[in-house]
């Protein structure tokens, strides 16, 4: 007797995407209307503003709203209820912020260890990339990956194939991820790259006079940079809350793991 097949569990985010969208199909926000602020969201469901921008993300990759910097969060369209169906791809997609984590706590150690183990060639090629990113955005050119090739080039600086993997294994599931490609969408502009591009200056700088903890501090707070910048897109009032997974300066700071 074959078993019956489990439907994966809902994360948080699908659950409050859908029952916002519920809201919208039932009239409580006609077309072009604004959502509440994220924190009066967050504050309604119990979750921290991480896990309303993942169902506000879901909900403008599928047509929905349109998340609007500076602005808010508009109603574009009143989605079929029929549509239910198109979240099954959506249901085994992690959140970015979560992807964002996962990135915090592996990456800043793998370059502070690659602050050690890092030749010379492996620091002419991340400073190649810089250099071919600096002159990509100059030009406007999107159609070079350069911000892939810096961390995965940085990770074979470790010298060690498993850490490589594993970074590209992550950034592959970046790539295959809906929610991770909308993301992408908001911190794609010329301004972020050049924030992006200094980010990433400054972790260079630190891998090449091996300074261990500077490679680790400039990674996480690059990252760190990556996760406030999308949740500052929409926030209307400027809130300075930094919810996140764990706090913004971890309680290792100077105690590699």
């Amino acid at each position: 007797m074959e078993k019956a097949v489990v439907p994966p569990e809902k994360k948080q985010y699908q659950e409050i995407g859908e029952d916002l969208r519920e809201q919208i199909i039932q009239g409580h926000y006609p077309v072009g209307s604004r959502l509440p602020p994220e924190r009066n969201i967050a504050e309604k469901y119990g979750v921290s503003r991480t896990i309303v921008r993942e169902a506000l993300l879901m909900l403008e990759l599928q047509g929905t709203v349109d998340i609007r910097q500076g602005s808010g969060v508009y109603v574009m369209r009143i989605p079929q209820a029929h549509e239910n169906e198109e979240e099954r791809f959506l249901s085994s997609d992690v959140g970015p912020f979560e992807i964002l984590q996962a990135r915090q706590l592996l990456e800043s150690n793998i370059a502070a260890f690659a602050a050690t183990m890092a030749t010379r060639a492996d620091v002419d090629n991340l400073r190649r990339i810089l250099e071919q990113e600096q002159r990509a955005i100059a030009l406007n050119d999107t159609t070079q990956d350069n911000s892939k090739m810096f961390h995965l080039v940085l990770a074979g600086a470790s010298q060690n194939q498993m850490l490589l993997a594993t970074v590209e294994s992550i950034w592959h599931h970046m790539d295959s991820s809906p929610l991770w490609q909308q993301f992408n969408v908001h911190i794609a502009s010329r301004p972020y790259r050049l924030k992006w591009l200094g980010d990433r200056q400054t972790l260079l700088a630190a891998v090449r006079r091996r300074d261990v903890m500077g490679a680790w501090q400039s990674m996480w707070q690059h990252l760190e940079n990556v996760k406030k910048s999308l949740l500052e897109l929409s926030d209307e009032d400027a809130p300075d809350f930094d919810g996140y997974l764990f706090e913004s300066v971890p309680i290792f700071q100077g105690k590699l793991m």
